[in-house]
């Protein structure tokens, strides 16, 4: 019989991981908030860089185009598309001033694709801000007023600002959220905005930084091999001495991260071993542990003794719970929390296959080009 110590010991990191998610939500502050109006709007540059987004890029640059904001110009940057997305910006650069197009046939040695497509735009910005925003992102009308007013009033140099999500499907919305949840344990985002603490976040939906402050930290120059360009241009800025803070906007910017389980699973193929800054014995540990915590109650569950079984159950209904309030939070059906085992198992699976291909491979292919994996480690930050 499996003993009560490993179902203590599951229940007791699902509580911990759960009060961490609660220590944050309670520190997490409103948006918009009460943020006033400053005297003088800063003029904003928006850069974006797109490759083959053609399906979603003119509903995502229409709205940016329909900001209400006074001082605006928009830098969208065509990185080698071979689809119908250039052929759309300079459409709708005609019929727009603010809309600038910018066009990468080839990107220099040294670089990612988007991070030199984003560097490129940002040469190109007169903003006093810039935003930093992904392709496929639907704007509120307000939205970027109401951050630039957060961010004045409040004095910070970086405000990045999470999107509503669009979750097509339980299954998804499952392991959707459990990567959330890991997310924000394995982060802490809401310490960004403590001095003291080491927390930081970028968002690449919606990274709003003080242009001096970009430049000051060396901006995308700095990150120019990292997959995960967007939390770590925010650990330059809070390195660099700069005011950073997280704001929830799901009634202001939407985006569907992904459309199916497969695609999810294939989306963190890039990423995972630049986000445990390549160190893939110790992720491979960790995910161990973890798929050890999320399946041990289960199996406690069928062979435990009671007060185990008991125990177990509690740890279970602990996890269901966790997932159940982030589906609450992202507007996705709560019944999806139900699904957690297969989430976590995904979640587990997903990120063991992208670091286990990135060392058989040798490296990352992302957006169609090859990139070594001794290369990729040399852009340490």
């Amino acid at each position: 019989m499996i003993g009560l110590g490993l179902a203590l010991a599951c229940l007791a990191a699902q509580l911990a991981m759960l009060g961490l998610l609660a220590a944050g939500a309670r520190s997490r502050l409103e948006f918009p908030g009460t943020a006033r109006p400053p005297d003088r709007w800063p003029p904003v540059s928006i850069v974006v860089a797109a490759r083959d987004e053609g399906a979603a890029i003119e509903t995502a640059m229409r709205s940016l185009l329909a900001l209400d904001y006074p001082a605006l110009e928009v830098i969208a940057v065509d990185d080698r598309s071979t689809d119908a997305t250039a052929g759309i910006l300079d459409r709708l650069s005609a019929g727009n001033p603010r809309l600038q197009v910018v066009h990468v046939h080839e990107v220099p040695p040294g670089w990612l694709g988007k991070n030199h497509a984003l560097a490129l735009g940002a040469r190109e910005a007169n903003g006093d801000l810039i935003l930093f925003a992904d392709a496929d992102v639907a704007f509120a009308p307000a939205v970027l007023r109401e951050a630039v007013a957060v961010l004045e009033e409040e004095r910070l140099d970086h405000l990045a600002l999470a999107p509503g999500l669009r979750l097509p499907g339980a299954w998804l919305a499952a392991c959707v959220a459990y990567f959330g949840r890991q997310f924000y344990v394995f982060l802490r985002p809401w310490r960004a905005r403590d001095p003291r603490s080491s927390a930081y976040i970028g968002v690449g939906a919606f990274n709003l930084v003080r242009a001096s402050a970009y430049r000051a930290v060396g901006g995308h120059e700095r990150i120019a091999l990292r997959p995960d360009d967007d939390v770590k241009l925010g650990k330059l800025l809070k390195l660099g001495g700069f005011r950073q803070d997280l704001r929830h906007a799901p009634e202001a910017l939407s985006v569907q991260w992904y459309a199916s389980v497969g695609e999810f699973v294939r989306g963190l193929e890039k990423n995972v071993l630049a986000g445990l800054d390549y160190h893939g014995v110790l992720g491979l540990a960790g995910l161990g542990a973890l798929f050890s915590l999320e399946a041990s109650p289960w199996i406690i569950l069928a062979l435990g003794n009671s007060p185990a079984r008991w125990t177990a159950l509690a740890a279970i209904l602990v996890a269901v719970g966790t997932l159940a309030a982030i589906l609450r939070e992202t507007r996705a059906p709560v019944a999806a929390a139900l699904l957690a085992p297969a989430a976590a198992a995904v979640f587990v699976y997903a990120c063991a296959r992208s670091i286990l291909l990135t060392y058989a491979r040798g490296g990352i292919v992302w957006r169609g080009t090859f990139y070594p994996l001794a290369e990729l480690r040399r852009n340490e930050v």
